[in-house]
Formats: structure tokens, C-alpha cells, sequence
């Protein structure tokens, strides 16, 4: 299998390029600095339809060094109407508080999440 290194999607391994970042897929994703043993350690701060939304919030947070990761359950296998993506930000439990804040305290996003 192929992955995309930025938003870290599967693909076959004919593909060549990442349909949504438009880079070049890779045959293994480098491994994260820090582990997560649990997915009880991440706390879902964002959620949207739009991959560059995440990915813009996910740069925000990064530069003000709390740590995110995206996941994309972006299915494109079958063709319907509209988006059927949905996109989610999440961070350390640990870092949560703050970047939510952080997001919150942005004019630049327009935070729209529903929470569960």
C-alpha cells in the first residue's frame, strides 16, 4: 500500500499522487516522534467536511506547539451527492483545554463542531 505523507491516506499501489494534498505517496509513514499507546489519549477538538480546514487548524495549532493529528474518513469509492468526508482534529488529552482555547481565540476560523 501507498500512503499520502501529509493527511496520511491509504492508497493502492498504482497510485502515484494524493488526490487531496497533491503530493507524492510514499511505501511507509514515518513514525511520530511520540507514541500513543491508547486512543484514550487524544481528545477530539475539531470535526469538519473539508480536509484544508483541519489541515489550517492543525498548522495553527503545531505553530503554537500543541501537537495534532488528522484523521480523514474520506470515502471516494463511491460517487454520491455532495461531500460524504468527514474530517477530525485531535490532540493529547494533556493539550485539549489549550487548544481549544487556541481555536476559539482565532478570527481567522469559524469554529463550527458538534459535539456529541
Amino acid at each position: 500500500m501507498k500512503y499520502c505523507p501529509n493527511c496520511r491516506t491509504e492508497y493502492i499501489d498504482s497510485a502515484k499522487i494524493c488526490s487531496d494534498c497533491d503530493v507524492e505517496l510514499v511505501n511507509n509513514l514515518p513514525v511520530d516522534e511520540q507514541i500513543i499507546n491508547e486512543e484514550s489519549d487524544l481528545t477530539l477538538i475539531y470535526q469538519c467536511d473539508q480536509l484544508y480546514k483541519a489541515q489550517m487548524i492543525k498548522s495553527n495549532l503545531e505553530s503554537a506547539g500543541i501537537k495534532s493529528f488528522i484523521l480523514s474518513q474520506k470515502d471516494s469509492n463511491y460517487p454520491g451527492v455532495g461531500d460524504l468526508a468527514i474530517i477530525k482534529l485531535f490532540v493529547m488529552n494533556n493539550d485539549a483545554e489549550a487548544a481549544l482555547e487556541f481555536i476559539k481565540g482565532s478570527n481567522e476560523i469559524n469554529f463550527e463542531f458538534d459535539e456529541e
